[in-house]
């Protein structure tokens, strides 16, 4: 076991055994904040303040991209279907939705309101009936007033103002405050992902996230000065970031670097996630790409749609020279909240049906038991189950 996990473990442990009152040494450990007495969850009034700060303005910014989002997911809702089997049983599935979520909000350089969007809507537009948001809370033991305006705008039932694994086995497990939740959404650091990994299995995640990554796949046909601006645009989320440049372009590589050297000095971003890779051709770009599975791919060629057909493994794939990663960042429609560090080779994107459960549906009749019940007869006779035969032969001797 490495620090990392160990640490976690003995979070999780301390919030099973404490509840509340772990939470708030907790936060005071690692978030330096302390909590007020019954104040983990957000009053209605602090919530209220924050609406009026946010104004007016922000609340149409919010409700606007929210219905474009709402309309992508909605568009990805999957439908109930019934048929006939061979022997003429109705079989099919239906989904529901998962009855209640926790959110994950990190509060790290930014205040991640775009996150809210990108988890509450497809969870709404899932059905879910029961929203909890955890976000860390600032020095002074209050959350950032544009998070909480949000989320409230946006149908959570309510917010709490804890951060790190202990939010995650607060949700897990249930705590005074925190009611338990079937499932878990949401990026965080390391300790977050680990505490997610640990609890699997008792409450539900979405997928392991870890630090923001994009690929740009690019040829001499793309503008040096927009590729520069895309790298640095993900580089700015996390000093662990990864931003990664593909082309069979030397030429392009220089220009990008000058490129970057002068956007960074003018803007004072960090470079030291960016890095180069020269390709010997198109077909080594797609095979790099596959075996690193990225978050987000940008690709700037001649042809995007072409190299885009022989992409396996992506989280996200942003086809031309328009298409910056901003802009699903932030309001394009699918959900920002990808699968990183290589996951996305088995990981898909959160979207409305993270938040939907599908249940096997079958019916049979006395006329299809009938012309079932020999083959299925056969089989439990073959692996010994003879309770499984008579139940079967019961059907037709009654």
């Amino acid at each position: 076991m490495n620090a990392v996990e160990k640490i976690v473990s003995e979070i999780i442990e301390k919030v099973r055994r404490q509840g509340d009152r772990a939470l708030v040494s907790l936060s005071m450990k690692y978030d330096h904040v302390r909590l007020p007495r019954g104040g983990i969850r957000v009053p209605r009034s602090e919530i209220a303040s924050a609406v009026q700060c946010a104004g007016i303005d922000f609340a149409r910014l919010i409700r606007t991209v929210a219905r474009n989002i709402a309309a992508y997911h909605r568009a990805q809702l999957p439908r109930d279907r019934a048929f006939k089997n061979m022997h003429g049983a109705r079989v099919g599935w239906r989904y529901v939705p998962v009855e209640r979520v926790g959110v994950y909000l990190p509060a790290g350089k930014a205040p991640l309101v775009s996150t809210a969007l990108m988890t509450i809507v497809p969870a709404k537009v899932a059905g879910v009936c029961d929203i909890t948001v955890a976000s860390p809370p600032q020095r002074d033991g209050r959350i950032n007033p544009f998070v909480l305006a949000a989320c409230h705008l946006l149908g959570a039932d309510r917010i709490v103002r804890v951060g790190g694994a202990q939010a995650i086995a607060a949700m897990a497990l249930g705590t005074k405050s925190i009611p338990r939740v079937d499932l878990i959404v949401g990026p965080g650091n390391v300790y977050v992902t680990e505490a997610k990994r640990q609890l699997y299995g008792r409450v539900g995640i979405d997928m392991t996230a870890g630090p923001s990554e994009v690929a740009i796949v690019a040829d001499e046909s793309a503008p040096p000065g927009l590729v520069a601006a895309d790298l640095l645009s993900q580089a700015e989320h996390d000093r662990l970031s990864v931003a990664i440049l593909f082309t069979t372009s030397a030429r392009l590589i220089r220009r990008v670097k000058e490129e970057i050297t002068k956007q960074s000095r003018q803007s004072n971003e960090s470079v030291s996630g960016v890095r180069y890779v020269k390709c010997k051709n198109i077909g080594d770009a797609a095979e790099s790409i596959n075996r690193m599975a990225p978050e987000h791919l940008q690709i700037m060629t001649v042809d995007p749609g072409a190299f885009a057909a022989r992409v396996r493994n992506a989280g996200a794939i942003f086809a031309g020279s328009f298409s910056a990663t901003a802009f699903g960042d932030y309001v394009a429609g699918p959900s920002h909240v990808l699968p990183t560090g290589g996951t996305a080779r088995f990981f898909s994107a959160l979207s409305v049906e993270t938040f939907l459960k599908r249940i096997s549906c079958i019916r049979y009749n006395r006329n299809s038991a009938a012309k079932a019940i020999p083959l299925a007869e056969k089989l439990a006779q073959i692996e010994g189950l003879q309770a499984h035969a008579r139940a079967l032969r019961l059907r037709v001797e009654r």
